[in-house]
C-alpha cells in the first residue's frame, strides 16, 4: 500500500537523519581533540523491486559513517618537548604494555614521560627503535626490533678524554735547561675530572721536551687520581718558529691505574701541523723573564652528567640532554603506513587498529617511502570545521522536520481513508 510505503520511507529518513546528527555532534564535540578525524554521513537510497510503470513502492534511505582518517589536520606548536605530530601519511605505533601488549596506531602525539621513563599517552606506550648517539638505528628498522621508548636507557653520561689540542708559544729566548709548565683537564671513562701538568723543558736550540706529571683530582689537587705518566714528547721547531716535528708522531700519552676504577686512557696530543703555526710555535718572548704564552688547551671528554631533559626533534629522533650539556640521540620513532588507512577500526582516545580492509602496517622512518614527516613540539589539530558542521546540522534538522511532516500527513490521510471506509 502506498501510504504504508510513504510512512516507512519517512521513518527511515528520521532514523538516517538522527544518525547523521549523532555524527555531527561527535565532530563538534571533538573540535579541540588532538588528532581527531571527522566522520561524514553517507546517505544511500533504498529501492524496492516491485516498482512498475503504474505503481510505485517507496524504499526509503539508509546512512553509513565514513571515517575521514586520512584528512590532514593543521600542526600547532606547543611548549612540551615530547609532543609530536605527523605531516603527511602514517601513524604513531603504540602498545598498551611494555611487553606482550596489543598494538594500536594513533595521530594523537601528546606524549609525556611517566615515572618509569616511558613516553605514554592515555596508557599507551610510544614505540621506536634504539639508536646510537648519532641517531643511527641499531640493527634494522623492523617490527622485531621495535619497542616502547624508555628514556631511562640514558640515565647517566660521561666520556673519556681521547684528544687534547694545545696552542702555545714556547719562548725561543729561554735558556737551555729552562722549564715551564701548563696544565690540562682530562676526564676518565667514568666522567671524573683530573688535572695533568705539562712540563716544557728547552733541551737545545729549537728543541724542547714535554713530560707529564701524575694526574691529580681536579676537585683536590693534593690527591693522585692515576698512576705516573712515563710518556715524553720530543719537539723540534723550524728556524722560522713553526713546528717541525714531534717524536713520537702523533704524540700520545697513556694514563693507567685510575683510582676510581675507570678504564685506562690513551690521549692523543694535537700540537699543531708541521710547517705551520696552528699549534705550538717558538718565538722570542721579548721579556726579561721568558714564559710560555699559552693560547689554549682544550680536551674532549665530558664529566659525569645526570639526565636533565628529553626532547623530540624533526625526523622523530628522541634526544636526551644531560646536566653536563651533552645531548645524544637514544631512539627514533616509527611511522606506520597502511594501504587503506580509512579502513582502520577506530577506538577511544584517538586509537586505531588494523583490519582486513586497512591491510597490515608497514613500518617506516620519518619521511621515507611515502611516510609523513615527524615534527617535535607540535600537535595535529582536530579536522573538525565547526562552521561546516553547523551547516550540516541545519540541513539534518530540516530534513528531519520534513520527514516528520510526511508522517503527520500520512497519519491524516489514514484517518481520511478509515473515515471513508466506515461510512
Amino acid at each position: 500500500m502506498s501510504l504504508t510505503g510513504a510512512l516507512s520511507s519517512a521513518i527511515s529518513a528520521l532514523n538516517a537523519q538522527s544518525q547523521s546528527l549523532a555524527m555531527i555532534s561527535d565532530n563538534i564535540s571533538n573540535a579541540d581533540t588532538t588528532g581527531y578525524k571527522t566522520t561524514s554521513a553517507m546517505f544511500q537510497d533504498l529501492v524496492t523491486a516491485s516498482n512498475s510503470a503504474t505503481s510505485y513502492t517507496s524504499g526509503g534511505v539508509t546512512v553509513s559513517g565514513r571515517a575521514n582518517i586520512t584528512q590532514q589536520g593543521l600542526l600547532s606548536a606547543t611548549t612540551n618537548a615530547t609532543d609530536v605530530a605527523i605531516q603527511g601519511s602514517g601513524f604513531f605505533v603504540t602498545t598498551n604494555a611494555t611487553s606482550g601488549g596489543t598494538t594500536s596506531y594513533t595521530r594523537n602525539g601528546a606524549f609525556t614521560t611517566d615515572n618509569l621513563g616511558y613516553l605514554v599517552n592515555n596508557g599507551n606506550y610510544l614505540e621506536g627503535w634504539r639508536t646510537d648517539a648519532d641517531g643511527n638505528i641499531i640493527g634494522n628498522a623492523s617490527a622485531a626490533s621495535l619497542g616502547p621508548i624508555n628514556t631511562q636507557v640514558a640515565s647517566t653520561s660521561g666520556s673519556a678524554t681521547t684528544k687534547t689540542t694545545v696552542a702555545a708559544n714556547l719562548p725561543a729566548d729561554a735558556a737551555v735547561g729552562a722549564t715551564f709548565n701548563s696544565s690540562m683537564t682530562v676526564y676518565d671513562s667514568l666522567g671524573t675530572a683530573s688535572t695533568i701538568q705539562i712540563d716544557w723543558e728547552k733541551t737545545g736550540d729549537n728543541t724542547w721536551k714535554a713530560s707529564f706529571e701524575q694526574p691529580k683530582l681536579a676537585s683536590d689537587s693534593t690527591t693522585a687520581s692515576a698512576g705516573a705518566i712515563t710518556d715524553t714528547v720530543a719537539i723540534t721547531f723550524n728556524s722560522d718558529g713553526s713546528l717541525k716535528s714531534t717524536v713520537p708522531s702523533p704524540p700520545t700519552i697513556a694514563v693507567t691505574g685510575w683510582t676510581d676504577g675507570a678504564a685506562d686512557s690513551s690521549i692523543t696530543l694535537n700540537l699543531g701541523t708541521a710547517g705551520k703555526t696552528d699549534g705550538l710555535t717558538q718565538y722570542s718572548s721579548g721579556e726579561t723573564t721568558p714564559a710560555v704564552d699559552l693560547t689554549s688547551i682544550t680536551s674532549d671528554g665530558l664529566p659525569y652528567g645526570k639526565l636533565s631533559s628529553i626532547s623530540i626533534g624533526k625526523g622523530g629522533v628522541v634526544d636526551a640532554t644531560y646536566s653536563n650539556g651533552q645531548t645524544i640521540a637514544i631512539y627514533k620513532i616509527a611511522v606506520a603506513t597502511f594501504s587503506d588507512p580509512n579502513g582502520l577500526s577506530a577506538a577511544s582516545d584517538g586509537m586505531y587498529s588494523a583490519t582486513a580492509a586497512s591491510g597490515n602496517a608497514t613500518l617506516q622512518t620519518s619521511g621515507t617511502n611515502g611516510a609523513g614527516t615527524i615534527y617535535g613540539s607540535e600537535l595535529e589539530s582536530s579536522t573538525t570545521d565547526t562552521s561546516g558542521q553547523f551547516s550540516n546540522m541545519i540541513s539534518a534538522q530540516q530534513a528531519y522536520s520534513a520527514a516528520s511532516q510526511v508522517i503527520t500527513t500520512v497519519d491524516k490521510m489514514f484517518d481520511t481513508l478509515i473515515s471513508a471506509v466506515s461510512r
